[in-house]
This record gives C-alpha cells, structure tokens and sequence, in this order.
C-alpha cells in the first residue's frame, strides 16, 4: 500500500471510529456494514472533490519526519563532538588553532566533493578562524579507499594538504599509477609513499569514519558540520559562509 492509500485508509478508519463512537458503538468495526459503507463513500466523495488534501497531508508528515530526524542528527552531532573536533588522525588544514571548525566526510572520486573543493581552499585563504577537518569516507569503491589510504599515509611526509587539492582536482580515474604520478607532482617521496599506504592503520582509520558517519545519519558525500549543523551535498563558497554564520550566531 502506497502512501496516499494508506493516508486514506486510516482517515476512513478514524472517521469510521468517531461515527460509531457517535452513535453509541463499542468500536467501528461494530459499525452497521451498510453504514459503513455509505461512509466510506462520503470520505471517497470528498478525497475526490478535495484531492488537495492528500497532497497537504502527505507534505504535512514528510515535514514532520524531517524535522524529527534533524533534531536527532543535532543530537548525535551534540554526542560526538570529540571524534569529530579531536581524533588526531583526521588531517587538518586551515588554521589549527582556528575558533571556527568545519568537518568535511568525503571521497576522493566523488564528483560533488571535487566540485565543492575549490570553496573550501578559498574559505580557508579567506577566513583565518576556519580550521578544516577531513574525514576520509571513501565510498565508491576500492580506488577511493586507495586515495584516502595515500593521502592519509602523505602526512608523514607534510604533505598531505597539496596532495588533497591535487586528488580533488584530478580529472582522470583514480588508481595507483595515477596517485603515485600526483604524488610525485606535489613533492612527495613516491617510494617511500608507496611503502606507508600498506600501513594498516589507515583501514581502522577508514572504518571509525565509516562507523561515526553511520550514527550521525551520513550516508553520502559530501557532508559538511559546523557544531552541530550538517548540510549534505556540494557547497558553494557562500554556501559554507553561510553554515558558518548560522553557527556563530546560534545561541
């Protein structure tokens, strides 16, 4: 049963109990068959005259679970803000010490974080508060967990913010030869990359942002956290300015 006729249906049922409750019954399933009947067709009659209604209700509900998964989001942000500020794995950039922190979860292949990247290097020349925290979250394959392995393992190397811009700007498909060809375009010592890639850690590193992700209710990339705001999808430069600002000013 799709929505609308489920909508229907339990109108029809409630209309159906308040009629019996009227008329002195028990329940409406106590309701006289042929009285039932003739309700159900007033409520058909008027969906009919009235199709508007469904559409508004529907709306109505969709608004209301939205809004009630948002406050769950703003408290699962809340609850987890010390993996999201703290784990000293997550590459920064910006200013370290910044007042403002924005969080990225993103994919290295992923089209809307290529798309946004440019943005978020602006915002970071622009705002000198913004400290930025990347939080690797390959999800479209192998090749996207090996661009976040690399990048992570070129922190050892001081690197890792070019490397970062490099991948996201990178037009080609990703695979080894392509990053170690990057890698090495950005000053990296490719052997010496080649070798810490095969660092275990950085699957664990993988999966804690995999799993921190599933409680905070992000399932795509990108997605952007200012306190305790998350805005999915690719932001522009104004985009971000204006994620920031309703943080600053929320009480």
């Amino acid at each position: 049963m799709n929505r609308c006729h489920s909508l229907i249906a339990t109108t029809a049922l409630i209309l159906l109990f308040t009629h019996a409750t009227l008329a002195g019954s028990a329940t409406a399933s106590e309701l006289d068959p042929a009285a039932r009947q003739s309700m159900e067709q007033v409520i058909e009659q008027y969906i009919r005259a009235h199709p508007e209604v469904i559409e508004q209700s529907l709306q109505a509900l969709e608004a209301k679970r939205e809004a009630e998964e948002k406050a769950k989001q703003k408290v699962a942000l809340a609850a987890h803000q010390h993996e999201l500020l703290n784990d000293p794995t997550s590459p920064v950039s910006g200013n370290p010490s910044g007042e403002i922190t924005l969080v990225e979860f993103f994919d290295y292949r992923c089209g809307y974080c290529k798309r946004a990247a440019g943005a978020v290097t602006q915002l970071q020349h622009e705002d000198s508060r913004v400290r930025v925290i990347y939080k690797d979250f390959p999800i479209l394959g192998e090749a996207s967990e090996l661009a976040a392995k690399a990048a992570l393992a070129s922190k050892a190397q001081g690197k890792h913010q070019a490397f970062h811009e490099a991948m996201l700007a990178f037009k080609g498909e990703i695979a080894k030869e392509s990053l170690l060809s990057l890698a090495g375009d950005v000053g990296l010592d490719t052997t010496k990359l080649e070798a810490d890639i095969r660092n275990p850690e950085w699957q664990k590193v993988i999966d804690t942002n995999r799993a921190l992700a599933r409680t905070l209710g992000i399932s795509g990339t990108p997605g952007f956290i200012v306190g305790t705001e998350l805005v999915p999808g690719a932001l522009d430069l104004n985009g971000l300015k204006e994620l920031i600002a309703r943080a600053n000013h929320r009480p």
